[in-house]
């Protein structure tokens, strides 16, 4: 049976290939590396040479890439490097990328993989759980808006002028324009070709918006198909002359959400969440308490699953983000929403935005069902009905600022993340919130320049 290495040989040997994209996840969940001659790359692993490297701030800096003033990867630190450890299992052609595979790199510290990483945060979550006889699956759900005109022309307009594909609702129709079914269909492919097939593309509600459904499966693998399709989406939209915008609040009244569905199942793999495996609709003891741990872990856990001063536009009444911490059986007003039966019964997570990066939005999950199991919590009677109306539930935070006061004063999510990842992500939150701070907008200028 041949290596890791020799696999990638035959890999690059039998597709063509000229150029590995050695890929580390940064904090706002997007691919960064490098891209490598292909036969240099697998002769310097073939032969045990020194391991590649990156600038260590890409795990710790913000959406803009501004170089922090402290922290580990700083200018108080001088900017270090780490080391990436291929994982070349995960290499894969990509049919968007001519000539290209993609290698997903783990950052190391002293040969261990690097707490600060976001791969690393949910590796950890995924360990704690397993401690206690239980194993996760995910499906993502993930919407986001497509505009005319590339992203290049879109900057060169000062970002003005955005004309979404769709001009009406068309939330379910099958009578798409021209340009977005072929999208469509080229997205398909070409994550179809990769061996990353969604289930579903489907128009949505707001102007230009569509949702992308991935099939049901492991969180790790699920979290790198993600990641994988955000980059197919924006270089398929290139290639058509369209831009694919995944910010959570792209204009007043639209927001564009990343539902996790998660499932949970014992050590012989069967699911545990239902008190009727066969046909249930009712959650078992240990359902609830996963309910209970999220309901009380994700409002201190913020800035994993809303990372950004945009990211909490999103929540507004009656706008299918969920604006109260609830659960309720297939009530989508809710933050936690049971759904499935049986076999299927599985709980959807409908906080995070589309801008969330998986691992850290999933690790927040993960630790709130953990806690939720551990303290053998009991969850608020679910709600039926409206939920934006359920004044009794605590509101969700209405900014970044008030997450992450809630997350650096929060000695559960110490607890739950680590001192030292809680005091990271805290500072990388920080970054985007110094950003808007200072800056003037076009809501301020419209409101004020004559009034004020």
């Amino acid at each position: 049976m041949p290596s890791p290495v020799g696999r990638l040989w035959e890999l690059v040997d039998a597709h063509g290939i000229d150029t590995v994209l050695l890929a580390a996840v940064d904090v706002q969940g997007r691919l960064k590396g490098k891209a490598f001659d292909a036969r240099v790359l697998l002769e310097r692993l073939r032969s045990g040479g020194i391991s590649p490297e990156m600038c260590g701030y890409v795990i710790g800096t913000d959406l803009g890439m501004t170089a922090p003033k402290t922290g580990e990867f700083s200018w108080e630190n001088g900017f270090g490097d780490v080391a990436l450890l291929p994982g070349l299992s995960s290499a894969r052609v990509l049919p968007w990328v001519p000539g290209a595979v993609v290698v997903f790199a783990a950052p190391v510290e002293d040969s261990w993989p690097h707490p600060l990483a976001p791969a690393t945060l949910l590796t950890e979550q995924l360990t704690r759980l397993a401690g206690l006889g239980l194993s996760a699956k995910v499906g993502v759900e993930t919407e986001f808006v497509l505009y005319e005109g590339a992203a290049r022309d879109a900057a060169a307009a000062g970002w003005r002028g955005l004309r979404p594909v769709t001009w009406d609702n068309r939330d379910y129709a099958l009578d798409l324009p021209g340009p977005v079914a072929d999208f469509g269909r080229r997205l398909r492919q070409v994550l179809a070709e990769a061996g990353l097939p969604v289930e579903a593309v489907k128009a949505e509600g707001a102007h230009g918006q569509l949702e992308v459904t991935f099939p049901y499966g492991s969180v790790t693998a699920a979290c790198e198909q993600h990641l994988l399709f955000k980059h197919a989406a924006r270089t398929v939209a290139d290639e058509q002359g369209l831009t694919a915008s995944f910010m959570a609040a792209p204009a007043t009244g639209v927001g564009s959400g990343m539902h996790l569905h998660v499932s949970l199942h014992d050590v012989d793999g069967l699911p545990v969440l239902t008190s009727d495996p066969e046909d249930g609709t009712a959650l078992s003891e240990l359902g609830e308490q996963a309910v209970a741990g999220l309901l009380a872990v994700l409002p201190v856990l913020g800035p994993l699953w809303a990372p950004y001063v945009n990211s909490y536009k999103r929540f507004a009444d009656h706008s299918f983000a969920p604006s109260r911490f609830t659960w309720g059986r297939d009530n989508r007003s809710c933050a936690v929403r049971v759904v499935g039966h049986g076999r299927s019964l599985r709980l959807e997570v409908r906080l995070p935005g589309a801008d969330a990066n998986p691992y850290l939005a999933l690790a927040a999950v993960l630790a709130g069902i953990r806690h939720g199991v551990e303290a053998g919590l009991k969850p608020p009677p679910a709600t039926s009905g409206d939920a934006y109306q359920n004044l009794n539930a605590p509101p969700a935070p209405q900014s970044l600022a008030e997450a992450l006061a809630a997350f650096e004063t929060s000695e559960l999510a110490g607890d739950l993340l680590d001192e030292l990842v809680t005091a990271h992500l805290a500072r990388v939150a920080r970054l985007d919130l110094d950003h808007h701070s200072a800056r003037v907008t076009d809501a301020e200028l419209e409101r004020g320049l004559t009034q004020a």
